[in-house]
């Protein structure tokens, strides 16, 4: 039966939740019209394409916040992976390239531009290789650029490869922008199964099955389910407890859908998916972490973590299933740490480690997530924690990634303060047990049996 806005909205007003709004509403765009083997004519046509292409993308968006009362917090791009679309080209005209698109980018007032990206799970190209040779110093240079290089899948394996250098090009990244406590880091993101519509950063970019254009939705509702959980009675089973949790996720799903739905009817392009990830902000009561906390434990981190975020994660999923037949992205529950005010607390406190965080990657929508770890942490253990993190995506079929933050004079216990979304990043220990000659063997990882299946 449809719904209308109203009788979605008046329901969550009913249930008086703060902070919901529409996290992003991210327009893909096809380049690989723009090919050309010159530099000089490539640039002019990705930057006229993107402009011409999301003109009204701002406009029309702030429309729908207007019109409709419901906060729409970015307005962003995702262009299709540059190192297809400049393949052949070498680093140093990626930076340009990268340059060209943040220009664009501030011109139209978006908030990021992802697709800075390469997808390497079973090799390198010359132009997937030079694009990632050049992700330190373009992202040291501009503000908008995100980047995210896919470096496993399930059917591939793991590209230790790929691995070994990102290890090597994010602590390149934080050396870079060392005077801004390694803010690079923040825009780069290492990826197993990475999905091609997905409109969060840092990880967004434009697949290329996607339409010429399309615009994809990300809604952002930890504070509605957190009320949703902390209204239902302590005697009421996790089955309940999980009804609870689907209903409301198929309310915020229908209402984040209709918002997308517009944005795109009102730029005249297709619309896309909606990715029901619940993102978190370090803003008070829109936390991950205090909706598990809600679920009756003391302190994310407490025994018992990992399965209430899997009921989260499930019931989200089911909810968001049911509310539409367009969910895509990576759709779940993200943890980031400096994004989420409940696990900034919980890792000052001591209750989370990285360890724990790695297990409850196994059962979330992504992966160890704006994560401060020492700045003196060797590229070898960046790598090892790619390849734990390819390794859990590979073996269960899911997506799974890393954002870390190696941030220059800094150990465990200082902060890196970003501020906006991008939180406050408390420095946490990780193993510095010497792993280099694990990474240095390369080569491919095979695909698990599973990945065999056809």
């Amino acid at each position: 039966m449809p719904f209308s806005l109203e009788e979605i909205l008046d329901t969550i007003r009913m249930t008086e939740v703060e902070h919901f709004d529409i996290r992003t509403v991210t327009m893909g765009i096809n380049l690989k019209d723009c090919s050309s083997d010159d530099l000089t004519r490539l640039k002019s046509n990705i930057y006229e394409k993107i402009m011409r292409t999301a003109a009204e993308h701002v406009r029309v968006a702030k429309k729908v916040e207007s019109d409709y009362g419901i906060s729409i917090a970015n307005k962003r791009i995702s262009i299709t992976p540059l190192s297809l679309v400049a393949d052949g080209y070498f680093k140093e005209d990626f930076i340009e390239l990268a340059q060209v698109l943040d220009k664009a980018a501030d011109e139209l007032g978006i908030d990021y531009l992802g697709g800075f990206s390469a997808l390497v799970q079973k090799g390198f190209s010359k132009g997937d290789y030079n694009l990632i040779q050049a992700i330190p110093e373009t992202l040291a240079l501009t503000k908008h650029i995100c980047s995210s290089i896919n470096v496993a899948t399930t059917k591939a394996g793991i590209n230790m490869d790929a691995v070994r250098l990102m290890g090597e090009i994010v602590k390149e990244t934080a050396r870079r922008t060392a005077d801004r406590d390694a803010i690079g880091c923040a825009k780069l993101v290492v990826f197993a199964n990475v999905p091609e519509d997905n409109p969060f950063i840092a990880g967004a970019f434009h697949g290329v099955s996607e339409p010429d254009v399309v615009l994809n939705v990300g809604i952002s509702g930890p504070g509605v389910i957190l009320r949703a959980v902390r209204e239902t009675p302590v005697q009421v089973d996790f089955a309940g407890l999980s009804e609870r949790i689907r209903r409301m996720a198929y309310k915020i799903t229908k209402a984040g859908e209709f918002i997308g739905r517009r944005v795109a009817e009102l730029q005249d392009v297709p619309f896309g998916i909606v990715d029901i990830s619940l993102a978190p902000t370090p803003l008070p009561g829109d936390s991950v972490a205090d909706i598990l906390k809600a679920m009756g434990l003391e302190d994310v981190g407490a025994t018992g973590t990992t399965a209430a975020l899997a009921l989260l994660n499930d019931s989200v999923r089911r909810g968001g299933l049911m509310a539409s037949s367009y969910v895509g992205g990576m759709s779940g529950a993200f943890i980031p740490v400096s994004e989420d005010e409940g696990m900034i607390n919980a890792v000052k406190a001591g209750h989370i480690t990285i360890d724990k965080l790695e297990a409850m990657t196994s059962v979330c929508s992504v992966g160890l997530d704006m994560i401060a770890i020492p700045g003196k942490t060797p590229a070898s253990v960046i790598s090892g924690l790619i390849a734990d993190e390819c390794a859990i995506g590979i073996t269960n079929n899911k997506t799974t990634a890393v954002r870390v933050i190696p941030v220059p004079g800094k150990d465990v216990g200082d902060l890196a303060d970003y501020g906006g979304l991008l939180g406050v990043a408390p420095v946490m220990p990780v193993s510095q047990l010497d792993n280099s000659v694990f990474i240095g063997r390369g080569g491919r990882f095979p695909a698990p049996t599973r990945g065999t299946n056809n």
